[in-house]
Parts: structure tokens; C-alpha cells; sequence
């Protein structure tokens, strides 16, 4: 399987809370960091109870992942990742994802979640931008 359809099949087994074959697609040592809120999720068992154990209420929806050119043999390969996860009473977060991915399965990764518009742009910046 491409790396890309590996990540692929990833978001879509979380969104379907497909934890078995999520599962599958992660390798029993992966370590996954997530350096906005200063934690490391060490493990397969682990990175698949942080997704399943967060309370309801939420969907994900990809919007893109990009791998650039093909995997050479026995090399890993980089894929990156956009999604929204919208949540019925937390709002709507988002996450840009760096991904390892090798022999089919993910190895690594480094995710960057964040609140969409959860911080205020600060004063001096005000009249060089414009509201999204």
C-alpha cells in the first residue's frame, strides 16, 4: 500500500472508530508527539486509546494529504496531513500531521493540534491582516 493511502485509510478508520483496523495500519512501537501541548504518545496500544477514549462528539474531515514522489524500497516516506475535527460542545480543532510512514505502516509522527480561532491575532498585526 502507497504511504498516502496508508494516512488515508488512517483518518478514515479514526472517523469510523475503527479501532481494530486502525490498528493495523500503526506500527507496534510508534511514537507520535504532540508538541503544542508538550506530550509524546509512546506505542501503538497507547495512540489508539488516545483516539478512542476522546469523548464523543465529534467527525473528522480530511482536507488534504500530500506525499510528495514515490516511496523508494525499504525507505521510510514522509505524508502530511490536514483535517478538521469538529466537536458538538468543544469546538472545532484542527491538525497539521507529519507522518512516517514504513513497510506500510505508520512509525512516526508529529502532530500539530490547535483550536480553529482560538487565539486572538495580537494588536500590532491588526491592520496588516484581515479576518478569515
Amino acid at each position: 500500500m502507497r504511504p498516502v493511502d496508508v494516512v488515508t485509510q488512517l483518518w478514515g478508520r479514526v472517523d469510523a472508530r475503527d479501532w481494530p483496523g486502525m490498528e493495523r495500519l500503526v506500527a507496534a512501537d510508534v511514537v507520535v508527539e504532540w508538541p503544542v501541548s508538550g506530550e509524546r504518545i509512546v506505542g501503538r496500544a497507547n495512540f489508539v486509546a488516545v483516539q478512542s477514549e476522546y469523548p464523543e462528539g465529534w467527525s473528522i474531515r480530511v482536507l488534504r494529504i500530500v506525499a510528495q514522489g514515490e516511496q523508494e524500497p525499504g525507505r521510510p516516506a514522509e505524508v502530511v496531513s490536514e483535517v478538521e475535527v469538529p466537536h458538538t460542545e468543544l469546538g472545532i480543532f484542527r491538525a497539521a500531521s507529519f507522518w512516517t510512514v514504513h513497510d506500510g505502516r505508520i512509525t512516526a509522527a508529529t502532530e500539530y493540534w490547535t483550536n480553529l480561532y482560538g487565539e486572538q491575532p495580537p494588536v500590532w498585526r491588526q491592520e496588516l491582516t484581515e479576518a478569515m
